[in-house]
């Protein structure tokens, strides 16, 4: 398994006119996890999509259990909990208030894709092996 954790300062444009963060907020915090997630392993989206491979979202889940307000600062834990094997990765989230209370949860699915051909392709053998080590 491989965890990482971002924090994130949630300013006043992320809240709603009930002084909560919008909730479509939430999907964009995933993708901060992710980011940092991959940057951790050694790579970036930049360095990916240099190989010619795109990483689209498929199919995104989001549970929403306690409220964020504005100046909290959140924790991010992004978490694989399987090694990519062939064309798909799944990022699980759980978000984190600064009592360390879970507030949100939610699951995003990428599929690895050649770019010049729109065509599902295997996970690249560069990024695999930096992920293994995580796995045994």
């Amino acid at each position: 398994m491989f965890t990482t954790e971002t924090k994130i300062r949630i300013h006043y444009a992320l809240t709603d006119q009930m002084g909560v963060v919008y909730h479509g907020h939430y999907a964009q915090f995933y993708e901060i996890g992710r980011g940092e997630a991959i940057r951790e392993i050694g790579f970036t989206y930049k360095d990916i999509e240099a190989m010619g491979i795109i990483m689209p979202v498929v199919d995104i889940h989001s549970r929403f259990l306690r409220p964020a307000k504005y100046d909290d600062l959140i924790t991010v834990k992004t978490t694989l909990k399987e090694l990519p094997l062939h064309h798909k990765i799944v990022f699980h989230s759980e978000i984190y208030n600064e009592n360390g209370e879970l507030i949100n949860i939610g699951d995003v699915t990428l599929y690895f894709m050649e770019a010049k051909e729109m065509k599902k392709c295997e996970i690249p053998s560069a990024l695999k092996l930096k992920l293994e080590k995580h796995f045994m």
